[in-house]
């Protein structure tokens, strides 16, 4: 039998030493799942990627991604887990400037040999095909630095390097907020056709519910989460 990409037992999670952030008994997310996470602001949707992704190592309790212990990783094995298993749409996006369009699309390749092999030969013709199908196909576009895209152009260029490579698992931060309807329409398909072709595991966060109904499963964080976080803390 299939490991769940996410198999979370028990875990607690405080910043510093306030309140817990997170109290979860119980999360599991069979591999080719798409969820749909929501919760208002504060309740520690963001913390949770956080953790799921290895950014964060859990307090306590047990947090199962893609097979591996989290717990039991060094930081060094969890970058690795990272770089070569998931992928990420950060809410902040987390581009670098300097780089071109295309440049930032293919930068998980650069870190990750296994993302590297999936992408295929043509680094540079896997992040253009996946930047056209999200409506950033104009070559005058490809090679400026992403600093002089439009927010929600930026966006869409973190979603498609978070798709560069196939990973096993999908985390996205509201990955649409910055995108109008027509390209927030091009971003889900996109998104729902990638995993679906590679059997991607799909966590997403949205506080846009009507969202909810394209996906396998909807999960509400409150009703999950035995914390009470802070607003700030989440």
């Amino acid at each position: 039998m299939t490991e769940p990409a996410v198999d979370i037992t028990d875990l607690r999670f405080a910043w510093m030493a306030g309140r817990p952030v997170l109290d979860v008994a119980r999360l599991l997310i069979p591999r080719g799942e798409r969820v749909f996470l929501r919760g208002p602001s504060g309740s520690g949707k963001s913390t949770l990627l956080g953790v799921v992704g290895g950014v964060l190592p859990p307090q306590s309790g047990t947090v199962r991604v893609l097979g591996e212990d989290l717990g039991r990783l060094s930081a060094s094995r969890r970058d690795a887990l990272r770089a070569d298993g998931i992928g990420f749409v950060f809410q902040m996006f987390n581009l670098l400037p300097y780089l071109s369009v295309v440049d930032n699309v293919i930068l998980p390749a650069r870190f990750s040999a296994r993302r590297r092999e999936r992408a295929g030969a043509d680094l540079e013709g896997a992040a253009r095909r996946l930047l056209a199908a999200l409506g950033l196909g104009q070559p005058t576009l490809l090679a400026r630095p992403v600093a002089e895209l439009s927010i929600g152009q930026q966006q869409r260029v973190a979603a498609a390097r978070a798709l560069l490579g196939t990973p096993q698992l999908l985390i996205a931060d509201e990955p649409t907020s910055a995108l109008d309807a027509d390209a927030r329409e091009a971003f889900l398909a996109l998104l729902m056709q990638e995993c679906a072709v590679a059997g991607t595991t799909l966590l997403f966060v949205s506080h846009d519910t009507s969202l909810g109904r394209l996906f396998d499963r909807q999960l509400s964080l409150p009703e999950i989460n035995r914390a009470r976080p802070d607003a700030e803390a989440a």
